[in-house]
């Protein structure tokens, strides 16, 4: 037979050749094309097989070599249920996951023995062991913060894509610990004399010791709780609320200071607003542009000027140097958009100028017209990669800028009763100002990195996922617009959710792009964890301190 070589189709299964004939075009080829002669394949032997004797007639190799696959496999799969959740969340093996938990748990257990709060000269053995268990349960709080409230710094970057869990992990690592240590002395201070009404617990406390360590007890157990179910919940409820109930418990109404209580109620309300709006605004900006390729460039210089502005301002103190503080913030911030601007530049400026060229070339009036990522399937190519890289760089700007923020503001959910009852045990007295010591602040840092290393990835997961689909852009605006509501709170000295804020900066992004881009059931569920966690802390914060005031009884 003849046919062309270059439409040859050899199967060595077959005992022929097959040859697959197109239509032909006589017009294609004035000439017949170059032809071969095939001969076509000798037939394989025919080898007839009995069934019944199938089996004992079959190499006992072959069968060996399947049980080894066999084997294998199901090895292999049993290996990978037997993994932690820590070392299938950060594709590490389990051995590694165990060595960290290891590491951190006697970390967590013998730093505190070389701490100035136990090494102080003339402390009694009963008052060491009071002040190492407070510090333990100041731990516990902070290590569940870090499980739970980090996914308001980090979940929509991973949710976006932006950064991945580990590079999420190592990056809020820093800043929360960053945050914590240089900032959380003024959060700290409203959280400790700000919610109970010291004066109350005059000569008693014992009593007001065991309602703080209880506390911090109560709000970890329920953290703790919330954060193995995915739930994000608000730790500034959780501890507030167990206060509340130990001081109402003990101290009647009198026992609550309600005109702090009430400004954090408010701000309760307020601060998922403000996110909500400022996320909203941001969003819509940036999509109302008609020219993709010059926005870019302004939205990622505003962005980087207003970020880098308010961590410097953070810096400064507020109090009568307002104006100092603000200019000098604001000459950090200048510099920080022009360097950060001129690095987005040289990563991505081939492509702006390539995009921005095609796109005057062609005058395409459709591309003109389009709203500005309008839901992140409209730029397509090039001008999709440049959208990507830019607010990449701009999510995980603003990601950091969350995660300081947090860090600062939401360590004194656990320093605050800490630093307290640190002062009751060393004789301080409960009515004067208490200074927060350096090393208990950096214990409360090193809490909150440990909880999100072992058990961040949980909420994060919920928070990057389910409430609204997240792009780089979404991302960005809900984070930056959470930020500024938190780092405006915690220099004030105002104990804010941080959930609340981030929440309903993640509800202001779904609401830009219209009401169904939100999932309400997800919104629901997130509010009745809100509903459910005051009361919670506060049951369990009476159980506790009941419980605990047995024991002290028992050893006075």
């Amino acid at each position: 037979m003849t046919i062309s070589s270059s439409l040859l189709l050899q199967n060595p299964h077959l005992p022929f050749q097959i040859q697959k004939h197109p239509p032909l075009h006589h017009h294609r080829y004035p000439q017949p094309p170059p032809s071969i002669t095939l001969s076509p394949l000798p037939p394989p032997p025919l080898v007839r097989i009995r069934t019944k004797n199938l089996l004992p007639s079959a190499t006992l190799s072959s069968f060996s070599d399947d049980n080894e696959a066999a084997a294998e496999t199901k090895a292999n799969g049993k290996e990978e249920e037997e993994l932690s959740e820590m070392a299938k969340a950060f594709h590490i093996s389990s051995k590694t996951a165990s060595a960290i938990t290891v590491c951190i748990a006697v970390a967590a257990l013998t730093l505190p023995l070389f701490m100035r709060s136990l090494t102080t000269a003339g402390l009694s053995v009963k008052t060491r062991a009071l002040g190492y268990l407070t510090l333990l349960s100041g731990f516990y709080m902070a290590w569940n913060i870090g499980a739970n409230d980090v996914a308001n710094a980090m979940g929509t970057s991973v949710g976006s894509g932006a950064l991945t869990l580990r590079q999420a992990v190592v990056t809020a690592a820093v800043l929360e610990f960053s945050g914590a240590f240089l900032m959380g002395r003024h959060v700290t201070s409203t959280m400790q004399k700000g919610i109970l009404v010291a004066g109350v617990f005059q000569g008693k406390d014992m009593l007001l010791f065991a309602g703080l360590l209880s506390s911090l007890a109560a709000s970890g157990t329920w953290l703790q709780v919330a954060s193995f179910y995915g739930w994000p919940v608000s730790t500034t409820h959780c501890i507030v609320g167990a206060m509340v109930g130990f001081g109402l418990l003990y101290g009647g109404v009198g026992a609550v200071f309600w005109s702090s209580l009430a400004r954090v109620m408010a701000s309760w309300v307020i601060s998922p607003v403000m996110g909500a709006a400022i996320s909203f605004l941001v969003y819509k900006c940036i999509r109302r542009r008609s020219k993709p390729r010059k926005s870019r460039c302004n939205c990622s210089t505003l962005a980087v000027l207003l970020g880098v502005t308010g961590i410097s301002f953070a810096a400064f103190p507020l109090s009568k140097t307002l104006p100092i503080a603000l200019l000098q913030a604001l000459a950090c911030g200048i510099a920080g958009a022009f360097i950060v601007s001129r690095v987005i530049h040289k990563q991505l400026g081939h492509l702006l100028i390539s995009e921005s060229e095609r796109i005057e070339q062609k005058e395409a009036p459709d591309l003109q017209n389009m709203s500005f990522l309008s839901d992140i399937a409209g730029p397509k190519g090039a001008q999709l990669e440049i959208v990507y890289g830019v607010f990449g760089y701009m999510q995980i700007l603003s990601a950091c800028f969350m995660s300081f923020a947090h860090g600062g503001n939401d360590v004194s959910n656990a320093i605050g009763p800490l630093a307290a009852a640190l002062s009751i045990l060393q004789g301080g007295t409960t009515g004067a100002e208490i200074v927060i010591p350096t090393d208990v602040l950096a214990w409360g840092g090193f809490g909150i990195v440990a909880g999100l290393m072992m058990w961040g990835y949980r909420v994060i997961a919920t928070i990057g996922k389910k409430i609204t689909e997240l792009t780089p852009t979404r991302g960005f605006a809900a984070e930056f617009a959470a930020a500024s509501v938190v780092l405006g709170a915690s220099k004030l000295g105002l104990p804010i959710s941080a959930t609340h804020t981030l929440v309903g900066a993640v509800m202001g992004v779904g609401f830009a792009r219209g009401l169904n881009s939100v999932r309400a059931e997800t919104v629901r569920e997130i509010v009745a964890s809100w509903a459910v966690t005051i009361p919670v802390g506060a049951i369990l914060s009476v159980l506790y301190t009941l419980i605990l005031t047995k024991v002290l009884a028992l050893l006075v």
